[in-house]
């Protein structure tokens, strides 16, 4: 009976077993282990190193790196038009030259913004009626004389005045609302188809009007 620290029993087969767990060994470990126990005291006994094999755990994979992708998918706010400000719509200047009142009428949409006094084109050189359109601007415009094709530049006594808006031609002759040295001729047909205004009120219509902008000449 051999006693490896813990309660044994020797069997035939050179086998020890431990009343709780059985170990095996090779016969020529067990014949030598008796020898050795049958050595006198006091002789130096050879020490010798019983290969053991450790038993080891089962080696553990290292935590391999997984992602885990969750279920729940981000969440993207849908893309928005942008705002955008309701404004409210432009509204349209217009001229509407009455003959009869000889008076024109600067609308801003349906609401009257100005009005004016005028001159308008005397018997034989009547002003034309119908649609138009604000066709040229000029400031302080030189004037040549329909009868007689003489021209005189800008200045006080030029008969075009100080400011000039053409809405109409043939091609070759021109009206349109014009500046007036002649200041008594305002409200009568005296003009040779323009129509005449006091320098002051043109001026306020040039910055009103652009080209462009719609004449309605009414009888």
């Amino acid at each position: 009976m051999v006693n490896l620290g813990c309660e044994s029993v020797k069997t035939e087969a050179g086998s020890f077993v431990n009343r709780t767990q059985s170990f095996s060994y090779p016969t020529a470990i067990v014949s030598l282990f008796t020898r050795l126990l049958q050595i006198p005291l006091g002789v130096s006994l050879l020490m010798v190193t019983l290969p053991v094999t450790a038993q080891t755990a089962p080696a553990v994979p290292a935590e391999s790196s997984v992602s885990v992708r969750s279920s729940a998918l981000p969440f993207f706010p849908p893309e928005l038009p942008p705002i955008k400000p309701v404004l409210p719509e432009s509204l349209t200047v217009r001229l509407v030259l009455k003959l009869g009142e000889r008076r024109v009428y600067v609308y801003e949409g349906n609401e009257v913004k100005a009005r004016y006094s005028v001159a308008i084109g005397r018997p034989g050189w009547e002003t034309p009626t119908g649609s138009f359109t604000v066709m040229q601007k000029l400031e302080h415009p030189g004037w040549t004389n329909p009868l007689t094709g003489e021209q005189m530049p800008p200045g006080n006594d030029n008969p075009l005045g100080d400011r000039w808006i053409g809405f109409w031609t043939d091609g070759l002759n021109w009206i349109g609302f014009h500046g007036t040295p002649n200041r008594e001729s305002i409200g009568r047909a005296a003009s040779h188809g323009c129509v005449r205004m006091y320098n002051e009120d043109v001026r306020k219509l040039y910055e009103l009007v652009e080209v462009g902008t719609p004449v309605t000449v009414e009888p």
